[in-house]
């Protein structure tokens, strides 16, 4: 710390007892500090020098006055808030990792909870291929984490660099130095951030462009999931378990909201509005700078809050589902014309004439048996009879493909 202060007064030694008077300023800032800092920023009317005067009136109490102007030394403003708002955003991205990291183990452990459980899938909102609901939970699991993989590599940058991000008052009187080496020492050892050496006034922000950008694709697939689990809590295949003393409607008893999934994608609604903006905006500044940054940026711990109330509302919808297999079974039971994609492709390997044709005219747009399914067959001229057999025994619960498999093959991938 002692070598920071190149040329110090000899009032200051750099020892130990005077570090920790230094230290102390920070330690001890309370409440009543921080109204202090907005009264001398009525005055200046800038928050960097209102801070910097509060720091300076912190070293005369401490007799410290000899060093006071070597506060904020050579610096703009923006070195201050953008080391800030990096150490912020590397604190946000650890506890928002974390919660996406939960959430990955919820949805895996869902995907292996229902990985043989046969489910109807919806395309179009229609009856379509048979899935298993396991196989659905680790499409949301592996979607997220491709992104969460990304944020949690991403160093977050600073920069620490002067007026126009040249050196130039540094440079100025104390030539004899490598400013550029001592910049990227004090970000990179001391604030353990990756050092910007290519900016102007201000960081062009791209390293927190890169992490929202995630983080709205990371929102974006939440809200697809939230709103499955809408979905097929409305249809009956996961019931919500009842808390006790909750109210579902103020006028219909009866209810049972899935208002988790709603409340996360309401947020995350709010999140990618948000962050949309100040990934755009932020990397752009009129010539080596203009203030338009310094607002936008006051929303980032907004971005946060919005983002993490969602994941936690997912997550909590998550803690209270159960599957209710019966309801599952019974829609696909129901529907055997799903076995007319199967059916066809088996008339087409063995050269039957119009498949498609034949089965669009026997199935679409209306409810079929299974006796109408087996009856076509029969009558299958090309078709070989073991195949056949084949045929007859297929029903939609079992025409789940390899759903089980890239269940195993996410684990496979992904061990550890």
């Amino acid at each position: 710390m002692a070598q920071i202060f190149i040329g110090r007064p000899e009032a200051f030694s750099g020892g130990a007892p005077e570090i920790e008077k230094l230290s102390r300023i920070a330690e001890e800032f309370k409440p009543e500090d921080a109204k202090k800092v907005k009264e001398i920023e009525k005055k200046t009317n800038h928050d960097v020098k209102a801070v910097e005067y509060f720091i300076k009136d912190k070293l005369d109490q401490a007799g410290l006055g000899a060093i006071k102007e070597w506060i904020h030394f050579a610096c703009t403003s923006d070195d201050i808030n953008n080391t800030s708002y990096a150490l912020m955003l590397k604190k946000g991205k650890a506890e928002t990792v974390g919660l996406l990291r939960r959430l990955m183990v919820d949805l895996e452990q869902k995907a292996l909870q229902y990985k043989t459980i046969p489910m109807m899938s919806r395309t179009h909102g229609q009856p379509a291929t048979p899935t298993t609901v396991g196989k659905e939970f680790i499409n949301f699991a592996w979607r997220l984490r491709q992104e969460t993989d990304i944020i949690h590599a991403k160093m977050i940058q600073a920069k620490m660099n002067g007026a126009t991000g040249n050196y130039n008052a540094h440079y100025f009187v104390y030539p004899e130095i490598d400013w550029i080496g001592a910049s990227q020492r004090f970000v990179a050892d001391y604030l353990q951030l990756e050092p910007i050496l290519f900016t102007t006034q201000v960081n062009p922000n791209h390293c927190l462009a890169y992490i929202l950008h995630a983080m709205v694709r990371i929102a974006a697939t939440l809200i697809d999931f939230d709103r499955d689990m809408w979905g097929y809590i409305s249809l009956g295949y996961f019931k919500q378990r009842i808390t006790k003393g909750e109210t579902g409607s103020s006028t219909m008893p009866h209810k049972v909201n899935p208002i988790d999934f709603e409340n996360s994608e309401g947020n995350m609604g709010l999140a990618i509005a948000v962050m949309e903006h100040l990934s755009v905006k932020l990397q752009k500044s009129r010539f080596q700078r203009d203030l338009t940054d310094s607002t936008v940026l006051r929303s980032l711990g907004s971005v946060f809050g919005y983002f993490t109330i969602g994941l936690k509302n997912t997550l909590k919808g998550l803690g209270k589902i159960e599957l209710d297999q019966g309801k599952i079974r019974n829609d696909l039971d129901q529907n055997p014309e799903l076995l007319a994609e199967p059916f066809q492709t088996a008339m087409r390997v063995f050269g039957e004439e119009n498949p498609y044709e034949r089965l669009k005219d026997l199935t679409r747009g209306q409810k079929i048996r299974k006796k109408d399914l087996d009856g076509f067959v029969d009558k299958l001229e090309k078709v070989p009879e073991d195949f056949k057999i084949r045929m007859k025994a297929l029903t939609p619960e079992t025409y789940t493909g390899l759903a089980q498999n890239l269940v195993d093959e996410y684990f496979k991938q992904n061990k550890g």
